[in-house]
C-alpha cells in the first residue's frame, strides 16, 4: 500500500495565516462598513465628512468597485485557505493582488483622491496593501512548491 507522507504544519504557516486573517477581516469590515453606507463609521477618516467619503467611493468606475470586491475578499479568503492548508490559497491571494492593483489604479492614475486620502501616510496605504499581498501571494506560493499546501 501507498502511503502518503503528510507534512507536518510549520509554526510560521499559523503565525502569517492568523496575523493576515487579522489584517484581511479589517479590510473585510472596512469593505462592509462602507457598502452598508454606515455614517459613524465613515466619519471616522481624518479630514473628511461620511457624506465626502461616500462621494467620493461612489464616483469610483465599476471596474475600480469589483477591483475593491476582489483584492479584499480575495485576500480573507486566501488566508482562510492558508490556514486550511489549500493550495488554493495561492489563487485567491493572486486574485487579490489583481483586485488591488485594478481598484487602486483607478485612484493613482484617474482623478486625483481627496487631500485627506492623499497626502501624508494615507498616500502610503495603498502602496502597503499592495506590498503585504504580493508577500502572501510569494509565501503561499513558496509553501505551495514546498509540499505544506495540498
Amino acid at each position: 500500500m501507498d502511503q502518503v507522507q503528510d507534512r507536518k504544519t510549520p509554526v510560521h504557516l499559523w503565525i502569517v495565516g492568523v496575523v493576515s486573517l487579522l489584517w484581511n477581516a479589517f479590510g473585510g469590515y472596512d469593505y462592509t462598513m462602507t457598502r452598508l453606507r454606515d455614517m459613524d463609521y465613515l466619519s471616522n477618516v481624518p479630514g473628511m465628512s461620511a457624506e465626502e467619503v461616500l462621494a467620493y467611493i461612489d464616483s469610483f468606475p465599476i471596474w475600480a468597485q469589483v477591483g475593491w470586491g476582489l483584492g479584499v475578499w480575495g485576500s480573507v479568503l486566501g488566508s482562510i485557505l492558508l490556514l486550511m492548508r489549500s493550495r488554493h490559497a495561492v489563487t485567491s491571494f493572486a486574485v487579490s493582488l489583481f483586485g488591488a492593483i485594478l481598484s487602486f489604479s483607478y485612484q493613482w492614475f484617474d482623478p486625483p483622491a481627496p487631500p485627506a486620502m492623499s497626502e501624508g501616510g494615507m498616500a502610503m496605504v495603498p502602496v502597503f496593501i499592495v506590498v503585504v499581498v504580493a508577500l502572501l501571494l510569494y509565501y503561499s506560493y513558496r509553501q505551495k512548491n514546498n509540499g505544506v499546501l495540498r
